[in-house]
């Protein structure tokens, strides 16, 4: 299970949205660990992604980037955010050719993915799949798909609708750019899961509306 699982919109929209999650298994191969998960983040860099994080400190948006590698443990769990899924191929070679040992969970398009795995010299067979059976209930109770299509991208809710309208408010009144709400909406997302790429193309369509 992951908690970018549950990201909503068409497939247009998620074609700008792919996240590589990579930790070491508990009891197994996460002693030492660190190193190999900084080389993760490492290889990340170089394929230009637009967030970055770790579970359990924050992520690019909050902290520097020197200080988030520094800052990783044996039991870290990172992410990188790719806005291509061409970057999120070139990205996955990499970490083949790495050989990190480490467990590694892309999130996204699934036949994309697929083609992706192709491209990176990996098995298109996977060892799992998950998908996402959406919300069941009362769904007349959720915010709007506009913000969902937000809020979603941080997996453990610490998004609000709220704070994701008052930004579109200040947007609308000229206060802040899509960019700089983008990323004020990203930093409460500890993980670094939240995309501010396409996050500033969503404010500016709600902003517009």
């Amino acid at each position: 299970m992951t908690h970018t699982l549950h990201r909503r919109g068409d497939s247009d929209a998620l074609a700008n949205d792919w996240v590589v999650l990579a930790m070491a298994a508990r009891g197994l191969v996460d002693e030492g660990a660190a190193r190999r998960l900084r080389q993760f983040v490492t290889l990340a860099q170089a394929h230009h992604p637009v967030n970055l994080g770790d579970m359990l400190q924050g992520s690019q948006v909050t902290l520097e980037v020197s200080a988030l590698l520094a800052g990783i443990g044996d039991r870290s769990i990172v992410h990188a955010v790719f806005a291509s899924i061409d970057q999120v191929a070139s990205f996955l070679a990499e970490v083949r050719a790495a050989d990190l040992g480490l467990s590694v969970v892309v999130s996204g398009l699934v036949e994309e993915i697929r083609c992706a795995c192709r491209t990176a010299g990996l098995p298109d067979r996977f060892r799992t799949i998950q998908l996402s059976a959406g919300v069941w209930g009362d769904t007349a109770l959720l915010v709007s798909e506009g913000l969902l299509e937000v809020t979603t991208m941080c997996g453990h809710g610490l998004v609000s609708a709220a704070l994701v309208e008052s930004v579109v408010g200040e947007i609308r009144s000229g206060k802040v750019s899509e960019e700089e709400g983008a990323s004020r909406l990203a930093a409460p997302c500890v993980c670094g899961v939240f995309n501010p790429k396409r996050a500033a193309a969503l404010l500016a369509a709600l902003a517009h509306q």
